[in-house]
């Protein structure tokens, strides 16, 4: 079968040369959406040996819609024509619309009532290492609330049996999602290894620690999601290209996301919310208001961007060569 798109769609950071110049010389228009850059792929792609490759890529797109205006003048900078660059909002924050009446898929459902009776928090999306930041956290947390349940979601799931042996050498209890072991009254740390439940675990949970952020060179999450299913959210001080999600959802509500600078400011913010349920509600509408006011609209932005700039660009050169 021949391939023959009448257009191409890259995400993000997917710069592909040799794809992105077949394209151009086949005449297939092309467009870069949620477009971002990190600091050291602009500082490599800036070098003199690169520029002139990465300004030759960026001339062959009908369309690029940058994250946020850093990433605009980033693309600008090398070399993006400024007419193909628009503005559309972070499809991040389209991660789909929960709906509280909306039912939980069994598998995860058995958890409800396993976590109805505890005080629980849960750290999302970490990063190896981020764990020793939880254990040292949750000991804290453990004086005052001494049934306190902490559940882990690793960012990669293979890490779950390493956190769970971590936990044992600790003098703490943990258990695996994967051995479909029951929630005890003497379990410290639930450890989720297992794929795509993350997005209904924050319907369970009241509080979500957003990882990837609490050590050096880490880069953040989306925090968007968490706040889509009402957490109260938290995230650290290495968030990367996130930051700029996480100013405009504390510009919607200043209550909505809460950056802390390390392991004592985010025992005293988790200390707050377990203890709390007037400002653990607040964080959590916030959050939720949040997200709802920045969604919903990008999509059909983008899609409108789309439309005019690439697909009847593609409709046109195809009824040309009808």
């Amino acid at each position: 079968m021949h391939w023959n798109p009448i257009a191409v769609i890259l995400m993000e950071n997917e710069l592909w040369p040799n794809l992105i110049m077949a394209a151009s010389e086949r005449g297939i228009p092309l467009a870069l959406l949620n477009a971002r850059m990190s600091e050291k792929s602009f500082q490599l792609w800036s070098s003199p040996i690169a520029s002139s490759l990465i300004s030759l890529l960026l001339s062959k797109f009908s369309l690029i819609l940058p994250t946020s205006t850093q990433q605009a003048i980033r693309f600008q900078l090398l070399g993006a024509p400024p007419f193909i660059v628009n503005f559309s909002g972070d499809l991040k924050y389209e991660v789909g619309h929960l709906d509280a009446l909306e039912q939980i898929p069994e598998k995860t459902r058995d958890l409800q009532s396993q976590l109805s009776l505890r005080k629980v928090w849960m750290a999302a999306s970490t990063h190896e290492d981020e764990e020793q930041v939880m254990f040292c956290v949750h000991k804290e947390l453990m004086k005052l609330y001494p049934q306190l349940l902490t559940i882990i979601v690793p960012r990669y799931p293979e890490q779950g049996r390493h956190i769970a042996q971590a936990v044992l050498k600790e003098g703490m209890t943990a258990k695996l999602r994967s051995q479909s072991a029951n929630i005890c009254s003497s379990t410290n740390f639930y450890i989720v290894d297992t794929l795509g439940e993350l997005r209904d675990l924050y319907r369970l949970t009241p509080i979500a620690v957003i990882g990837g952020s609490f050590l050096r060179g880490l880069c953040g999450h989306n925090v968007s999601e968490a706040a889509a299913a009402g957490c109260a959210v938290l995230t650290g001080p290495y968030i990367g290209h996130f930051s700029e999600m996480v100013r405009k959802m504390k510009q919607a509500s200043h209550l909505s996301i809460q950056q802390v600078s390390g392991i004592d400011e985010l025992i005293k913010a988790l200390s707050e919310l377990l203890d709390d349920p007037k400002i653990l509600d607040a964080r959590q509408v916030a959050a939720r208001q949040a997200y709802l006011a920045l969604s919903g609209r990008v999509v059909r932005s983008v899609w409108n961007l789309v439309d005019a700039h690439v697909l009847k660009h593609a409709s046109q050169k195809c009824n040309h060569n009808g």
